[in-house]
């Protein structure tokens, strides 16, 4: 590969093409809105197939599969709710940890101090947004299993039917 005046490389017409795109913002708003419809479609049919699995099972004078359907509700909801809480910190986690090294460049810290700094700053932020998010998504998932739980319950006892969601 030659150099360019620059003193750049120069990349191939798809590389060029590929960093470009990867630059611009709207490809990235583009990525983030087809990853979080892929994930609600998934997550629509996950919840038809658990209601619907609830209804065959289901006895009349048996509350279990509200309680495992509600279960599994409560699971992909709170997993849901992480993947989106996670698409939010690991940008802020990032500038929060470029700032703290800038930062310490600045008050002189020699090179291989900042690497060690820079490890333990790096082991420190990723073992919090993993706390944060463990417990964020717990809660979620308790709120929505135990929300889910009532609502199939006097579903049930309102007559049953069908539930569409169509």
């Amino acid at each position: 590969m030659a150099d360019s005046p620059a003193g750049c490389p120069e990349f191939s017409n798809s590389t060029a093409l590929l960093l470009r795109l990867m630059s611009k913002r709207r490809t990235w708003v583009c990525l983030f809105v087809s990853v979080y419809t892929l994930l609600l479609f998934l997550s629509w049919n996950f919840l038809k197939s658990v209601l619907s699995w609830y209804e065959f099972e289901s006895a009349p004078a048996s509350g279990w599969p509200a309680l495992y359907a509600s279960a599994l509700l409560g699971l992909a909801f709170g997993v849901l709710s992480m993947v989106a809480a996670l698409a939010v910190a690991v940008p802020a986690t990032l500038v929060t940890w470029i700032t703290v090294l800038v930062l310490l460049t600045f008050f002189g810290k020699p090179r291989k101090t900042l690497v060690v700094e820079g490890k333990k700053l790096t082991a420190e932020i990723t073992g919090f947004v993993v706390k944060v998010l463990i417990k964020e998504g717990n809660l979620v998932a308790a709120v929505c299993a135990v929300l889910g739980y009532f609502a199939l319950v006097r579903h049930r006892e309102n007559g049953g039917g069908p539930l569409d969601f169509q």
